[in-house]
């Protein structure tokens, strides 16, 4: 009886919502536009913050790093992994293989000195790579603007870097930099390519040499190296990773310090986490909004129906029957707004997503904390955005209906019987 009852009540509140036709589809069309708004404006938002991030990780850092323990944020040119006595560099890389989610490998040593040629000097970052293994987790051999990645005494500088010390592809530089025996490496190089990350820090500052190069140049033997950056199959599974690096690598001792991109990039997961949560916010104001509207709209239509709540509490009808029609009825246009805020909403977010917006005419790409942001708008998926703007939706409709229902329900039958 119990079930038959809410049925009826359900199909009641089906036919009133009804009743004005243009009403209601004109408050369902401001319900649907702003989930539409919302689900767009999160989608956008999380596709820059996810161009941030790949950006930031993908371009040189990788997802996950590991370093001595003793590292950072010195960087000290003795504290390689493993220490003094270094590491077994082979079965660390091979290990770190067999992670699940890791797609790539690359081991790393670090130094700074001075690029020299002809009367122009310039400080810069050396990066001592493998070439073969740095093209799975970098983005420097797809930013390539000449020549190649540097092989045996060769080196590879960013357009900037290339600017300051007046040099192209096939010329000669001097490389001046502090070894780890005390003493000064210092010796020649060709200039193997050029590359531009559109991140000045790093076009202007960073020069690659082949791995034993550089190694050899700051007299650290080949088991010591600084860091090993790891690339992860999707971005946001980098914690989870990093928890699982830490098990692979138990074997290595306990002094290697394992972090995903959230702790090496403070800044970074800050400003993401930030916007984020400003998304979240400001989906709640469209909504918060929306709900006078709407409320305003529902209260017109009960104080339309006055007379009808009379009569079917003069019949025996309680209260709360009554009020629960109107709650009925919305989230009955909650659920119309929302279904039509889907159809609309889902195509255009796919389409977005393979026809990204191109602005560089208007705009020109800018970097930000290490990170290089394109003018291309798109939108990232994500089931974070439908969801939110989904639930805020249908939870307007309820409670923009519970005023005109509390309302309803306190119609005097006498009263409104006799139009007073």
């Amino acid at each position: 009886m119990t079930e038959a009852r809410g049925r009826l009540w359900w199909r009641i509140a089906w036919r009133n919502l009804w009743r004005n036709r243009r009403r209601t589809l004109l408050t369902a069309s401001a319900l649907s536009f702003g989930f539409v708004a919302s689900v767009l404006m999160i989608g956008l938002s999380d596709g820059v913050i996810e161009q941030m991030v790949q950006n930031g990780t993908e371009l040189v850092t990788g997802q996950v790093q590991i370093h001595d323990q003793e590292y950072l944020p010195e960087r000290g040119i003795h504290d390689t992994l493993g220490g003094r006595d270094g590491i077994d560099l082979v079965g660390l890389l091979t290990a770190l293989d067999g992670v699940p989610e890791v797609v790539g490998v690359a081991p790393r040593v670090y130094g700074g000195g001075l690029v020299s040629s002809g009367d122009e000097t310039v400080g810069a970052i050396l990066m001592g790579i493998d070439p073969v293994r740095e093209a799975h987790v970098s983005a420097f051999d797809e930013h390539l603007i000449s020549g190649a990645m540097p092989g045996p005494g060769q080196i590879l500088v960013g357009d900037q870097l290339a600017d300051d010390v007046e040099v192209e592809v096939g010329d000669e530089v001097v490389l001046v930099a502090p070894a780890a025996d005390g003493s000064l490496g210092n010796d020649l190089f060709i200039v193997s390519g050029v590359f531009s990350l559109d991140t000045g820090l790093l076009d202007g500052a960073y020069a690659l040499l082949g791995l034993d190069d550089l190694q050899f140049l700051m007299a650290l033997p080949e088991s010591r190296i600084h860091e090993v950056a790891l690339k992860v199959g999707r971005t946001r599974d980098s914690d989870e990773v990093a928890a699982q690096v830490v098990g692979a690598v138990q074997s290595f001792g306990d002094g290697l310090l394992i972090q995903p991109w959230s702790e090496f990039l403070p800044q970074l997961y800050f400003f993401t986490s930030l916007a984020s949560a400003s998304n979240l916010v400001i989906a709640g104001m469209i909504f918060g909004m929306a709900v006078f509207g709407v409320a305003n709209t529902m209260l017109i239509a009960t104080y339309e129906r006055r007379r009808e709540f009379a009569v079917v509490r003069a019949l025996g009808t309680a209260r709360g029957s009554v009020g629960l029609t109107v709650v009925c009825e919305g989230i009955l246009l909650g659920a119309v707004s929302l279904a039509a805020g889907l159809a609309i909403a889902l195509p255009l977010m796919a389409w977005i997503h393979a026809h990204p917006i191109d602005l560089s005419r208007w705009v020109g790409s800018y970097s930000m904390m290490g990170s290089s942001v394109r003018p291309l708008v798109t939108v990232a998926f994500s089931w974070d955005g439908p969801l939110f703007s989904g639930l805020a939706l249908v939870t307007t409709g309820v409670a923009s209906a519970l005023y005109p229902a509390w309302k309803a329900v306190r119609v005097p039958p006498a009263d409104a019987l006799s139009s007073r």
